[in-house]
């Protein structure tokens, strides 16, 4: 099978959906031969920041001198960034072998979606790499995603706000319910800063099932204004003037629940030492979160898509407005119709000067005339553009070299910059 081929098949499995329970994941790893077995993971949910504390996660064990499988979702250009050994993609002939393996498998009984596929050929790729250790991002809640078939050495839920309702549940208790799924008998769980609800059922299920809980602000803490100069304490250790390059306030929690992951783990058997932590949290890379692509003006590309989220980008544009005040802000914004998208502009109101709308290339993607009655209520300077180059370009134009350009609303949309500022091609499969 040829790497299109594989692609192709991929592809198709799109068709599938999104099909909650293990049944079918754990019969594929079971014909695989449990390859997540074979090395220790560490499994982070949440409904923002996991990716992020994923990849900070995997950036300090890699600066240990560990070998690191880090699996995250969706890829933003590329198919091949899901699965990454040690910051490394994927090549696009293990794509296409494991690809023909897999569906040989699974044939003619089992019909696993794209992401119960991809999750179990990153599992197998891990092992046959042979890491040290494997971080694994959840896809969508805990429960019943895809990657809940480890057994891992500690987990983490990041954060907890309404998103994917459809499947989570409207209440924030019930979206933590699905969340701690995750949690695991005698398993080490990490916590970041939770609404109280959240928080109890978090805590409700830990005690349930025997897993020793660490929580934000009680059993660790962070002390800074921004990553770029901050302190962590927590189990009897503290680390001052770390730094980190992510950009936003809200990217400290996250940093925080790394590291508590880390000195979970390092008292069991994957120990790392101080410089390491260090040199992992100044060297990480995770792109489309606040990413800078360009200055003059400062263009950031961050694939915020809900109201939780929103609401510490605006905490950014905030900081910065304060600290430009001659400075504008310009929102290119395109979203899916399934989220909630008044909830989503609302914590940008006052913050920013013009808004250019545009559509994602997926027939997801909410049409400019669909966004425009939403957000014209909110933010009066409106334009659109109903394809992302031309938004861009209609934002440049109205942007000074002293303002700020923010693309925001969605993943896929980031994406489709980045692949634009690249010069390259978009990967067929998407979400």
């Amino acid at each position: 099978m040829t790497y299109t081929a594989a692609v192709s098949y991929l592809y198709g499995l799109q068709k599938h959906g999104i099909k909650l329970g293990l049944d079918t994941m754990m019969a594929l790893v079971g014909r695989l031969g449990m390859p997540q077995a074979r090395y220790p993971n560490l499994h982070i949910a949440g409904t923002n920041g996991k990716g992020s504390t994923a990849a900070l996660t995997a950036s300090m064990f890699q600066a240990g001198g560990y070998r690191v499988g880090l699996y995250t979702s969706p890829h933003l250009v590329d198919f091949r960034e899901r699965i990454r050994v040690n910051g490394r993609m994927i090549a696009e002939s293990d794509i296409a072998r494991l690809t023909e393996c897999i569906k040989a498998l699974s044939e003619p009984d089992l019909s696993p979606t794209f992401f119960e596929f991809t999750t179990a050929m990153g599992l197998q790729y891990f092992a046959e790499s042979q890491v040290d250790l494997a971080v694994l991002e959840v896809g969508l809640g805990g429960r019943f995603d895809a990657t809940n078939v480890v057994s891992p050495l500690a987990c983490a839920i990041t954060t907890i706000a309404l998103d994917h309702q459809q499947y989570l549940g409207t209440t924030l208790k019930s979206v933590a319910f699905e969340k701690a799924g995750i949690i695991k008998p005698h398993v080490p769980v990490i916590c970041g800063r939770l609404p109280r609800e959240a928080q109890e059922t978090i805590e409700r299920i830990a005690a349930e099932r025997d897993a020793p809980l660490l929580s934000m602000g009680q059993d660790f803490q962070i002390e800074g204004e921004t990553p770029a100069r901050f302190s962590y304490s927590g189990g009897g250790i503290r680390y001052d003037a770390l730094s980190c390059p992510l950009l936003g306030a809200h990217q400290l929690e996250n940093c925080a629940c790394a590291l508590s992951l880390v000195e979970t783990v390092r008292r069991q058997r994957l120990a790392i030492g101080e410089p390491a932590i260090r040199e992992g949290l100044r060297q990480v890379q995770w792109e489309g979160r606040l990413e800078v692509v360009a200055r003059e003006p400062l263009t950031v590309i961050d694939g915020a898509h809900n109201p939780a989220a929103a609401t510490a980008l605006a905490g950014y544009l905030r900081t910065f407005r304060h600290s430009n005040p001659l400075s504008r802000v310009i929102l290119v914004l395109a979203m899916m119709r399934d989220k909630d998208q008044r909830g989503f502009i609302e914590p940008f109101k006052g913050l920013v000067d013009e808004v250019v709308l545009t559509q994602a290339s997926l027939k997801r993607s909410s049409t400019v005339e669909e966004l425009l009655p939403v957000v014209g209520t909110i933010c009066p300077q409106v334009r659109t553009h109903p394809r992302v180059s031309g938004a861009l370009s209609e934002a440049s134009h109205l942007a000074r070299p002293q303002d700020l350009i923010c693309v925001t609303g969605s993943l896929m949309l980031v994406g489709e910059v980045k692949a634009s500022l690249r010069g390259c091609g978009l990967s067929p499969l998407r979400g």
